[in-house]
């Protein structure tokens, strides 16, 4: 039995995760992100350690605790360097951990121990694979050879900040214009939205929100556009461009096997796929007639917690 632990800036969510990498028992706890760094790291071994007795469970019936933390993480040494809405400089999170708990502790940036997790269950033969995830920003990992891409200097793989359009004037956290994040994560769509209900309060996505901007989510333009309304197709076509044109750079650049899209807008389907794969089938590079197969996530919320326990195996 592994523990995996997704620590996010709200929350702390604890799995027990099985042999056949299933999450049998789950526990969360509040974050506390302004606290001291020691202190998070050592309320994870307590809500590890609570889970598994619990359930019934010793810490000597588990193999490992991992962890996916947010920010600049080293997998070598099991520190986080920086963590942008966690307390962490320099936290030994490993370290810290192993102390409470007496059993192995592994470390890893969540975006990548999610692309982790998805690898190991869709329990193919391959050595590569690509995630993206499309949410607040646009994130994700890379699998290379059958493990974690992170960098010489553990914040490789930051894919959301390659410039998609350099003509955009949507200015990125990372100061550049026309980032992937700026242009294809869902609050870009939400952005995007906005503006075109203003232009045009009498489209059918004004009407489905009642002109309330406060309501608009990612999927008012998608399914304004599925019922016919061509502002909101305008949209969704804009936003699927944007969201290829990244991963027809991915794939350019590793030729992954698989590419796998997640976050709540790939529940979207063959509707968000379809476009991208076509895209993908004029704008990449190919010689031999093998093309990367794209496809949804499967995992959701859970990819977090199974790729951290994973990490020990």
């Amino acid at each position: 039995m592994y523990i995996g632990i997704d620590l996010g800036g709200m929350s702390i969510k604890a799995g027990l995760v099985n042999e056949a990498y299933k999450i049998v028992a789950t526990k969360t706890m509040p974050t506390g992100a302004e606290r001291h760094g020691d202190e998070i790291a050592k309320d994870m071994a307590k809500l590890a350690l609570e889970l598994a007795e619990e359930n019934g469970y010793k810490m000597q019936d588990i193999k490992a605790v991992g962890v996916g933390c947010p920010g600049a993480c080293n997998s070598k040494t099991g520190i986080c360097a920086f963590s942008a809405n966690i307390n962490f400089k320099d936290t030994h999170i490993c370290e810290i951990i192993t102390k409470e708990l007496g059993v192995p502790a592994y470390l890893g940036n969540d975006a990548n121990v999610a692309a982790f997790g998805e690898y190991k269950v869709i329990n193919e033969e391959m050595e590569s694979m690509l995630f993206v995830t499309l949410g607040t920003g646009v994130g994700g990992g890379i699998i290379l050879n059958g493990k974690i891409y992170e960098g010489f200097n553990g914040v490789g793989a930051e894919i959301g900040h390659i410039q998609v359009d350099k003509n955009s004037e949507n200015k990125c956290g990372c100061g550049r214009y026309g980032c992937w994040e700026t242009e294809a994560s869902v609050s870009a769509l939400i952005r995007e939205t906005k503006k075109a209900i203003e232009a045009n309060p009498d489209c059918a996505m004004a009407k489905s929100v009642e002109g309330d901007l406060s309501r608009v989510n990612g999927r008012t333009s998608f399914d304004a556009a599925k019922a016919g309304d061509a502002v909101a197709q305008k949209i969704v076509d804009a936003f699927i461009k944007a969201v290829g044109e990244g991963v027809c750079s991915m794939i350019n650049i590793f030729q992954p096997e698989v590419l796998l899209i997640g976050g709540a807008i790939s529940k979207e389907g063959d509707y968000l796929l379809d476009p991208i794969r076509k895209l993908a089938e004029t704008d990449t590079y190919k010689h031999n007639g093998v093309h990367t197969r794209i496809a949804a996530a499967q995992l959701g919320n859970d990819a977090g917690i199974i790729g951290a326990a994973l990490l020990g195996e």
